[in-house]
């Protein structure tokens, strides 16, 4: 990921709500919440008022530290597009919740490394050819695209393409996936001479997929796909040997032909929808150094790396919702866009397809499904690793104020309740500079660590 670019920003006004700052008297603290929000460019403001719970009496914030008087929070917006900042954070702690689940820790067990595990991508049907690069060089049209052609992913014949069904499809995305575990479960049944029931007692199917994106609009799934034994409830142990990764990978196939959902009674799409013909399975292996099959951390990063991008990103569309075709017109969007999204707007209103929500999800082109989900056991959860950050941070601002002679509280004190108010988000125009270098500064860091990794990786350390 490279360093965010600074955007321009009106400069009197910044240097004027900087100037306003100094004169506060509280710069130190202003600059310390925009470094705790990491750069976040849309903050979270928050009210503070204090109530004893004793007396229920209500007390003015004592120091209101902040310039104006408000408690700056991230956004936590995973898009790359709406705040890298908190992407990056998103990207990271999703890395780390695939990684666990492939070579353990945060409560896994190492031994996941040597259960049978792949690296599984699901794609679309064709709803008519569009630009590409084949391995032969040459598109359908006859030339040769270069890698970043803006027709790429766009239809060879627009008005032949089935903008309807591409956009019906990727509303039932998520449910086809559903449909496809619960095909694979009885797939890996059949393979194995078991019973549904006696191949749930003995196996368990753990997994952690992210949507991405096609440039033509379609979404499709890259997935990790785990085999678990069943000795308890909540253990995580090698499945039995009769569940091969051989078993794994021809059970996939089938499940991935026999998923289907049926289409909604509605003349719009009157097929059901199905997987695409083209399906790529990888086994996983250590993190040796081999490309095919696929490395454990280079799995976790390819799909870190998608959790922070949508339709925006591969499609140029939209990366929030719109209030009708006429928003279309203050956005620079390609026609096919511009189709994707006037069309998944047009089916919204069609009978049969009100419980699709496709105008509220117009600017997904559709898609309203989780951009990354897991299985319950494949690992540890968001959540957590965010509770203990929150731990980490809460432990070292304690040691600091220790460090500084600053009395912590007494626990025989009265309790007093913080309650907080939403005062409205974003910064100010001084803020916003600040922030946009503070987030600059930290993503150049990560791509200095992460140089200097690969220099010593490849022996070509230098000076290191």
């Amino acid at each position: 990921m490279t360093a965010p670019t600074l955007a321009a920003p009106d400069v009197d006004a910044a240097f004027a709500d900087l100037a306003r700052l100094a004169r506060s008297g509280r710069t130190d603290e202003t600059f310390r919440q925009l470094a705790h929000t990491g750069g976040c460019t849309d903050p979270i403001r928050l009210d503070r008022t204090d109530i004893r719970t004793d007396t229920g009496e209500i007390l003015v914030h004592p120091t209101a530290p902040r310039a104006s008087g408000e408690l700056l929070v991230r956004c936590g917006n995973r898009r790359a597009t709406r705040c890298p900042a908190c992407a990056e954070v998103y990207r990271r702690d999703t890395y780390h919740l695939i990684c666990a689940g492939l070579v353990g820790g945060k409560s896994v067990p190492e031994t996941v490394a040597e259960h049978p595990r792949v690296f599984l991508t699901l794609t679309a049907p064709s709803f008519g050819p569009v630009h590409n690069r084949p391995d032969t060089g040459r598109c359908r049209c006859g030339a040769r695209h270069d890698a970043d052609a803006p027709e790429l992913g766009t239809p060879l014949d627009p008005e032949r393409y089935d903008y309807a069904g591409a956009v019906l499809w990727n509303a039932h995305a998520g449910d086809l996936w559903r449909r496809f575990t619960i095909e694979l479960r009885r797939a890996l049944a059949a393979a194995t001479g078991l019973t549904q029931r006696d191949c749930a007692e003995r196996l368990r199917l753990s997994f952690a997929k992210v949507a991405e994106y096609q440039r033509r609009g379609a979404v499709h799934f890259h997935a990790v796909i785990r085999l678990d034994g069943r000795t308890g409830p909540d253990e995580v142990s090698p499945p039995a040997a009769r569940f091969s990764l051989g078993v794994l990978d021809a059970a996939i196939r089938t499940a991935a032909s026999r998923a289907r959902v049926p289409a909604p009674q509605s003349d719009a799409m009157p097929a059901d929808f199905v997987f695409g013909r083209q399906l790529d399975i990888r086994p996983i292996v250590g993190d040796a150094l081999s490309t095919e099959p696929i490395t454990d951390r280079a799995v976790a990063a390819y799909i870190a790396k998608y959790a922070t991008k949508g339709a925006e990103t591969a499609t140029g569309t939209l990366d929030r919702p719109i209030g009708g075709p006429a928003d279309l017109d203050r956005h620079d969007l390609t026609d096919h866009a511009r189709r994707l999204v006037t069309t998944a707007w047009a089916l919204g209103a069609h009978p049969g397809l009100e419980h699709l929500l496709l105008r509220k999800w117009a600017h997904m082109l559709g898609f309203r499904g989780h951009f990354t989900t897991k299985s319950r056991r494949y690992s540890t959860t968001l959540g957590a690793l965010r509770a203990a950050r929150a731990d980490w941070n809460e432990a070292q601002s304690r040691a600091a104020a220790e460090a500084a002679g600053h009395p912590l509280p007494d626990p025989d004190t009265t309790l007093v309740i913080a309650h907080w108010t939403y005062a409205g988000h974003g910064h100010t125009p001084g803020e916003s500079l600040i922030a946009a270098t503070i987030a600059r500064n930290k993503q150049l860091a990560r791509d200095t660590a992460r140089d200097a990794r690969a220099e010593l990786d490849t022996g070509d350390a230098g000076e290191w």
